[in-house]
């Protein structure tokens, strides 16, 4: 009886939160050579892990920042970091060799979601609503724009450099951590399920925090590199895009994207074909279902599954906090980028383009299109610029699409 019951205390979730086996331990106190140790390390990393949860819950919930994501990936987090749950083993996963038929059936709950994603299921699946949901009319009225598009990556760049020259990270790991700069989740998520697996909680979640804060980190930015007459610019109404226009569009750009960065067609083709279902005319079913069910859906799926990943072991480390540096300074730069290159371009065409919109070529939509709006209409309330903006921003999606095809290309 006695025996039963200390087999049960042992496998409670209280027994496992402060004591581990002796031999996987690093703390201290064997409890009388029993084989179980009190493992204030590890108990000290769930607790700091437990409060990240709760600062990821609050933000989604009280300040309402991409509660879509945050809150799926903050209970991921929690789950994966409950001890004895088993729920999931991201050893499974960073193996050189996987052993898929080992994970399904052995694998936990969290296992058998995480396979969307690291066999890049959920992020297509994603690229497919968002195709859905964008109208590339501004982009197709107005083809400059993929110049402010290109221009606003420049921070993926500048921080692949950065985290390279810094000697903690490798090559592909930089790419990862770099990609944050395009400020477009799905393809951070699919660029470092690729490249640097054991890096994706981290990069996952300074990528969605980053997109979320965008009203906070751009308008300094803004308003530095702009003048007070620039953002006062009022631009020509965008000329009239015909429907054959809208659906030669998606076709082109996938069929240009080929030939240029092949490996970028994956993201390229999902966002594309999701369009396509919006404009033809004829598939009203299939646009609305991949805009609402499907994408709901595939939200809950990545967001749990990536959260998974942030296990206390795992998250709590140096490079973790570099990552969050150089994902906002990736940010911070592709804003100056985008801002930069409109700012020229505005010079170039005799100031009938308002700077504001560069900050837009960053691939948050339309989240970074409605900050140009706002900003633009403190100083000129007459002033509409987010239809103008939105070109810049669907062409963002585009440039981080592609960049994330250029590192795959460069280190797979």
């Amino acid at each position: 009886m006695l025996e039963s019951l200390l087999n049960f205390l042992v496998s409670t979730g209280i027994w496992k939160l402060f004591f581990t086996r002796a031999e996987t331990g690093s703390g201290m106190f064997d409890l009388a050579g029993s084989g179980w140790i009190f493992d204030w390390v590890a108990c000290l990393q769930l607790l700091a892990m437990y409060v990240i949860v709760g600062v990821l819950v609050y933000l989604a919930i009280v300040r309402k920042f991409e509660p879509l994501l945050l809150l799926p990936i903050a209970i991921g987090m929690l789950l994966t970091n409950l001890p004895g749950a088993e729920l999931f083993h991201l050893d499974f996963f960073i193996a050189d060799e996987i052993d898929y038929a080992f994970i399904l059936h052995n694998g936990g709950f969290l296992d058998m979601l995480y396979l969307g994603v690291k066999l890049g299921i959920y992020p297509c699946l994603i690229f497919i609503g968002i195709g859905a949901m964008t109208d590339f009319t501004p982009l197709i009225a107005n083809p400059k724009s993929l110049l402010i598009g290109a221009g606003a990556q420049l921070g993926v760049f500048v921080a692949f450099a950065l985290a390279l020259i810094s000697g903690v990270f490798d090559p592909l790991q930089a790419a990862a951590i770099g990609i944050i700069g395009g400020a477009d989740g799905p393809t951070a998520i699919l660029v470092t399920k690729t490249l640097a697996p054991a890096l994706l909680g981290a990069i996952a979640i300074a990528a969605y925090s980053y997109m979320a804060l965008i009203p906070m980190i751009q308008p300094p930015f803004m308003r530095l590199l702009t003048s007070p007459k620039e953002r006062t610019i009022r631009m020509t109404a965008l000329r009239p895009v015909s429907q054959t226009e809208k659906i030669l569009f998606p076709i082109v750009v996938v069929a240009v994207v080929w030939l240029i960065v092949p490996d970028a067609v994956t993201l390229i083709g999902c966002l594309m074909f999701g369009n396509l279902l919006n404009v033809c005319g004829v598939t009203d079913r299939l646009s609305k279902t991949a805009q609402n069910e499907l994408m709901n859906i595939v939200t809950i799926f990545l967001g749990i599954s990536v959260g998974a990943t942030a296990s206390a072991a795992n998250f709590l480390r140096l490079e973790t906090i570099l990552i969050i540096f150089l994902g906002l300074f990736a940010f911070c730069i592709s804003t100056m980028g985008g801002l930069l290159t409109a700012k020229i371009m505005c010079k170039l065409t005799g100031g009938k383009i308002n700077p504001l919109i560069g900050s837009a070529g960053v691939s948050a939509v339309p989240m970074a299109a409605r900050v140009s709006q706002i900003e633009g209409q403190k100083y000129d309330p007459a002033n509409f610029l987010l239809m103008h903006a939105m070109g810049p921003n669907v062409a963002g999606v585009i440039g981080s699409a592609v960049a994330a095809g250029v590192f795959l290309s460069s280190f797979k």
